[in-house]
């Protein structure tokens, strides 16, 4: 057999299922093998698998076993010549395989191979040639050296910028995420080391091949696309103590003494470093709106206040307390942005009647709370409505200059004024078109583009691919969807790269699936469009789902030592509060899918992990793998909170299991 390719997938079933199309078709005319492991996945992956790819050689792994351990399992069952370690939110090309292997045949001194890598937006992803991260290359990466100059040779050595991005070069480190290598040479210096449990197992194996005496090379004549998915997400502070953790371990094994040593300095300072970091961005992405909208309503609310004062209650002389501006009017503002918050005046994209909503709701509260105060902080009620009318003013105002301003995520109305253009033939953009109507996206115009190179039916297609910029500018086009049963993922790429100077979106529909799949930040996972299931998703249901989890976490930690006692295990079970106050699990997830005969699979949304699923609430005995399913389907498309106090209410006493 010439070539085994491993994916490990953990609850990134979207990515997998459109993955696997495009590696399906790479594989024509060689033979090759298709080696999934799945690490106790709860989305869906495994229904998806047995459903629509039944030709994959399946490793069911009962728990997390980490990125280093499922692959070498994968690694030590597999028949190839060649072994590609591939992510699971990547799409290949359709000669991807049959190029790097032809190059390889040709280099026998080659070990390892990479890939250039864009990202969902079309960009060059940096990552796809790097070298060792010295402590000296390390140093530079920390302090930002290398990305303020990413072309020196001195400092651009972490991602070697100053060697061309479209010739082939050695290389010292291969990208996890597409790490193409040579069986006898993995048979010479060993798989991964389990000692990795995600991170710096790529930079390791890398640098072993290298010692070893071979070559590693990037090879830029075949492309990927790498979605970058929850493991990159940089400012995600769990992510920068294992990424950096996993660089000492390196050093540890590799490096001198002494080296290692300033090596491990360096890291743990850039660990805090980041750490504050990606705090500060997390606090001041959530806060700055907020903090903005309490500044500007308290200097209205003092203007008014003296207007009021002055021109309407005392004309001839007086003022109000001065406990109404320095504790009443603040306790005001709070009470109206918290309504604000969770009527979801916050949730992007931003819309106003959520806000005039919010407020309504906040100034009720406020009347309500006036008559239980006592008769001196009673103030004038008709300045209470005054500033409610200020509120849903001032805030406005804000959301209309951010949006004005063109910053990202303050578009008004943004969801509803999308347009899209999707690229394919007659039958797939038909279906491409109703599943965009029946998302929760409006689209403001769909344009219908044949794949084909001639001239297209106009009554059905505004257009045909060879005038796509023109039919992008004309129909002001945000956002493109590419059919993939109909366009070649070389194509996709090449249009990609050559529309990334736009502003331009990017979309792929995979053959008979219910749910576009893209990214529109290098620094994110995706941006999914489903059909009928984006309840459990929405911006308002993952915030509330959130602040159950954090209250009942919190009453339950208070109760320890009583509630503690109804627990098989209670040092599980407090270890599963942390998990939920550290935003690891929830109290209620998806129940692990499999499939009986005769189901029909259907994806699901992602979420955390659950200590409890759906099945938890049913009566004991009447649980079986389709009603699971259907349980799990049920849950994502309708959530609600009772729902989730009703599974923790009844299966309280497994808060203590392991998931």
């Amino acid at each position: 057999m010439k070539l085994s390719v491993i994916i490990v997938n953990y609850n990134v079933c979207y990515f997998l299922e459109q993955c696997l199309h495009s590696v399906f078709k790479a594989c024509k005319g060689i033979d090759a093998e298709v080696i999934v492991v799945d690490n106790n996945s709860v989305d869906g992956s495994l229904a998806m698998l047995h459903e629509k790819f039944p030709d994959v050689v399946l490793i069911d792994n009962k728990r997390n076993t980490g990125f280093s351990f499922a692959n070498n399992q994968a690694m030590r069952i597999s028949k190839g010549e060649y072994v590609l370690l591939l992510n699971p939110d990547t799409v290949v090309e359709e000669d991807t395989f049959s190029s790097i292997i032809s190059f390889m045949d040709a280099h026998p001194e080659g070990g390892g191979l990479g890939v250039k890598m864009i990202d969902g937006k079309g960009k060059f992803l940096p990552e796809s040639k790097r070298g060792l991260p010295t402590p000296e290359v390390a140093f530079y990466k920390i302090f930002g050296l290398s990305l303020i100059f990413p072309k020196s040779k001195i400092f651009g050595r972490y991602h070697l910028g100053f060697l061309d991005n479209d010739h082939v070069h050695e290389i010292e480190i291969l990208s996890g995420a597409f790490m193409f290598m040579r069986r006898s040479v993995l048979d010479e210096v060993g798989l991964l080391d389990e000692d990795f449990f995600m991170y710096g197992e790529d930079i390791d194996l890398s640098y072993r091949i290298t010692k070893a005496g071979y070559k590693n090379y990037y090879f830029p004549f075949t492309r990927i696309i790498h979605y970058k998915g929850e493991s990159t997400k940089k400012s995600s502070i769990n992510y920068v103590f294992v990424f950096y953790r996993a660089m000492i371990i390196f050093a540890r094994k590799h490096f001198s003494q002494q080296n290692a040593n300033l090596f491990s300095f360096f890291i743990n300072l850039a660990i805090y470093l980041r750490a504050a970091v990606a705090i500060a961005s997390r606090f001041t992405g959530r806060m700055l709106l907020p903090v903005i909208d309490a500044l500007v309503l308290f200097a209205g609310m003092s203007g008014l206040s003296k207007f009021w004062e002055k021109q309407i209650q005392w004309r001839s002389g007086g003022d109000f307390d001065p406990v109404f501006l320095k504790k009443m009017v603040p306790v005001y503002i709070l009470i109206w942005l918290v309504s604000v918050l969770f009527s979801g005046g916050y949730d992007k994209p931003i819309k106003i009647w959520k806000i005039i909503r919010g407020v309504s709701v906040g100034t009720v509260f406020i009347y309500l709370l006036y008559f239980f105060l006592p008769s001196d902080l009673h103030f004038s009620r008709a300045l209470i409505a005054l500033g409610a009318g200020l509120s849903v003013l001032t805030l406005t105002v804000i959301r209309y200059a951010l949006h004005l301003m063109g910053l990202h995520g303050y578009e008004l109305n943004k969801a509803l004024n999308k347009r899209f253009l999707v690229i394919g033939s007659k039958d797939e953009c038909a279906r491409v078109s109703r599943l965009l109507e029946k998302t929760s996206v409006i689209p403001g115009f769909i344009g219908l583009l044949s794949h084909a190179e001639e001239p297209a039916d106009k009554r059905f297609f505004i257009g045909n691919i060879s005038e796509l910029k023109e039919c992008i500018e004309v129909n002001k086009v945000d956002e493109l969807i590419f059919c993939a049963r109909d366009v070649s993922a070389q194509r996709i790429i090449n249009l990609m790269e050559e529309l990334v100077v736009t502003d331009v979106d990017f979309k792929i529909a995979p053959p008979r699936s219910l749910y576009l799949i893209g990214s529109n930040s290098s620094e994110g996972s995706g941006d999914l469009y489903i059909i009928d299931m984006n309840s459990i998703t929405s911006p308002s249901n993952k915030r509330n789902k959130r602040l159950l989890d954090l209250g009942v976490a919190f009453l339950l930690l208070l109760s320890f030592p009583v509630s503690a006692l109804k627990m098989k295990s209670p040092l599980l079970y407090l270890k599963n509060i942390f998990f939920v106050l550290l935003g690891w699990k929830s109290w209620v997830g998806y129940a692990k899918q499999e499939v009986p005969v005769g189901y029909s699979y259907k994806p699901l949304p992602q979420i955390r992990p659950g200590i409890l699923n759906p099945g938890d609430g049913e009566p004991m005995g009447s649980v079986n793998p389709e009603l699971i399913n259907k349980l799990n389907l049920l849950y994502s498309k309708d959530y609600t909170l009772s729902h989730d106090w009703s599974i923790i209410r009844k299966g309280f006493v497994f808060l203590g299991k392991r998931r």
